[in-house]
């Protein structure tokens, strides 16, 4: 897959790992297919300092007073929290390409970002830290295909039936989407107060509008279904198409 993707768009692309892929081999892969790369690392990993000296991941930069200061807006829970970030140039033993790590501390936890991009400046170290953070957005969005869209198991065994289920799905999520715009904030609001309305704190402050707002359109088409002719005009062509779903 990696090879695909690098035959395809080269270096417009920075690849995103987690700690599951931080391995000395993997960084040789990496190297030979010549990509920009961002890895979450183990702290207890050994690595080569500026001097030569090898180190625990951990133990670089101890003792050292964080280099950038910023608050960041929480994507949960959309409180605003300080984030601090310290960077330095390094080497590991099975790579031959200069390594920099970002090590970013946010709400006590300390996480250690390897990448082989240049960084040197606040700027490149926050775009660093924004472009892993920006992961977890992708991750969410798996998960909710997967739980409330239902492509976890499509149960499809021909790939033209799995292509034109990924449509429709494609479709119902672009339409989830749409009514997320401002110019429909009112009609949604209503919505959510008439068939999914949430009480207490913690609901109010939760940042789930997607899910959330299927649930509140399954409700109300289940209590009143959509007229298909309000929609579309009853021409001769909906009727074949409706007395082909019936079949």
């Amino acid at each position: 897959m990696l090879r695909v993707l690098v035959r395809r768009w080269g270096p417009l692309l920075t690849f995103v790992f987690d700690r599951g892929y931080a391995s000395g081999p993997w960084l040789e892969v990496l190297e030979r297919f010549r990509v920009r790369f961002i890895i979450r690392w183990i702290k207890k990993h050994l690595f080569l300092d500026q001097d030569g000296r090898e180190k625990k991941l951990w133990e670089i930069g101890r003792g050292k007073r964080y280099l950038a200061h910023q608050l960041i807006r929480e994507s949960s829970s959309g409180l605003k929290l300080t984030c601090d970030l310290w960077w330095t140039p390094l080497r590991h033993p099975k790579s031959r390409q200069p390594l920099y790590l970002v090590k970013a501390r946010l709400k006590g936890h300390v996480c250690y970002l390897i990448t082989n991009e240049r960084v040197q400046s606040e700027e490149q170290a926050w775009e660093i830290f924004f472009a892993y953070k920006r992961r977890w957005q992708i991750e969410t969005s798996f998960r909710y295909g997967k739980c409330e869209l239902a492509l976890e198991s499509p149960r499809l065994w021909s790939l033209d039936n799995r292509l034109k289920l990924l449509g429709i799905v494609l479709l119902v999520y672009a339409f989830l989407l749409v009514l997320l715009e401002e110019v429909h904030a009112e009609h949604v609001q209503a919505l959510l107060r008439l068939k999914c309305h949430r009480t207490g704190k913690r609901c109010h402050e939760a940042l789930v509008p997607l899910y959330r707002l299927r649930w509140a359109l399954s409700r109300l088409w289940n209590d009143c279904r959509p007229i298909l002719g309000s929609i579309l005009p009853p021409n001769l062509e909906t009727l074949q198409a409706l007395a082909l779903l019936r079949c």
